[in-house]
């Protein structure tokens, strides 16, 4: 294959006349084996389909493929929605839609159409057929403990495609092989399939089973579930009833688009009015029980990417400073001090990822919280 970014992949794609150019389907399948670790589809007005490879956007060459036009790219979307009459509506009102897509036996997608410049671009997100184990993951072995929680928040923290959704999966399935408890997912849209183990598990997706977050939570309170996993808090409403239901005993498993560990809970109580926000400090005194971020870190030996985690255990010392709503420096001076109970900073881990070979040195600087500390530390090594 060539290099990332430089030059086009050939595939083997088959054309069908019935539909006046590429069928869908086979365009997609022709996709995914074009190469190895493919993360995003992208099907852009003026551009031929592309995918990304670790980062990397490289646009797809076959004869007879050429530039996207609105009518091609409005015609995969209406592929991909089908008769999905919510995120028709949700396409025309608010200018973008996600949906799931399966390819039976192929693959599923997490698939976001939105408008721009009046015609239709996609974006499908591959979600892995298999739930990934901790293992596979790189996972803290501290988050093995959330199986075995009464009550209480996790919460899932990183960037967008920093595999949030992988992490919230598997802690799910551990919960679900290890548990006798009923599980309700509301997801937006379900990415995973989870399949009853020694849980009950139940997947609610907005749109198509329930109109909202808030809404489904609602009536998830009314069903008995032991674990509720919500995929994103994205508002006010939201996140205080997945407090509320914390504090009720329940299990909640949850992300957040964020940077750390500290910008996470900042971001979770700045979701409130600044009247609020010293009760909703003391409330996750109470009910947060981990918070773990992570960092996707491009591999020195160039097969792929690493994921490098921060984690925060709820413990005493940390309950104390989130009900004085200390500030973020004293949540990162428990994070980094923590290492006997479990707890780990960006840092550590970056540094020890390097001094195993796993990341070259400008990589982790790059991707480091303190890059003047790592360096002294790398200096040392």
């Amino acid at each position: 294959m060539a290099a990332p970014g430089t030059a086009p992949i050939s595939v083997d794609i088959e054309f069908s006349s019935a539909a006046g150019g590429v069928d869908t389907h086979a365009l997609l399948t022709g996709m995914l084996r074009a190469a190895e670790q493919i993360s995003d589809l992208i099907f852009s007005p003026g551009r031929p389909p592309q995918v990304e490879v670790l980062g990397q956007l490289i646009p797809l060459h076959a004869p007879g493929i050429r530039n996207l036009t609105p009518d091609d790219t409005r015609r995969i979307a209406a592929d991909l929605i089908g008769n999905n009459k919510q995120a028709i509506s949700m396409l025309r009102e608010q200018g973008s839609t996600d949906i799931s897509y399966g390819m039976p036996g192929l693959a599923r997608f997490r698939v976001n159409v939105f408008i721009q410049r009046g015609s239709c671009a996609i974006v499908m997100r591959v979600i892995p057929t298999v739930i990934p184990t901790f293992e596979q993951l790189g996972l803290p072995r501290e988050l093995a403990n959330v199986a075995s929680l009464s009550d209480g928040i996790v919460l899932v923290g990183g960037a967008r495609g920093s595999g949030k959704s992988s992490t919230l999966a598997a802690l799910l399935d551990s919960i679900n092989q290890q548990q006798t408890c009923h599980c309700i997912t509301i997801e937006d849209p379900i990415e995973f399939l989870h399949s009853h183990k020694r849980a009950t598990v139940h997947q609610r997706e907005l749109h198509s089973d329930a109109p909202n977050f808030v809404q489904a939570l609602r009536a998830a309170l009314r069903q008995a579930p032991r674990v509720i996993l919500v995929s994103e808090l994205r508002d006010r409403e939201t996140t205080e009833m997945v407090i509320e239901a914390a504090e009720t005993g329940h299990v909640v498993l949850s992300s957040l688009n964020t940077v750390d560990v500290a910008k996470t809970i900042h971001r979770l109580v700045t979701l409130f009015p600044a009247s609020e926000q010293t009760q909703v400090y003391s409330r996750l005194a109470k009910t947060l029980r981990y918070v773990v971020c992570q960092r996707l870190i491009p591999r020195q030996d160039k097969t792929g990417r690493v994921a490098a985690f921060e984690l925060l255990k709820g413990t005493p010392r940390v309950r104390e400073c989130l009900d004085n709503a200390l500030p973020a420096e004293s949540l990162q001076q428990h994070i980094s001090q923590g290492a006997t109970d479990g707890m780990q900073d960006f840092d550590t881990h970056i540094l020890n990822l390097a001094r195993a070979g796993i990341v070259d040195s400008d990589t982790a600087l790059a991707h480091a919280t303190n890059p003047a500390q790592l360096r002294h530390a790398l200096e040392q090594a």
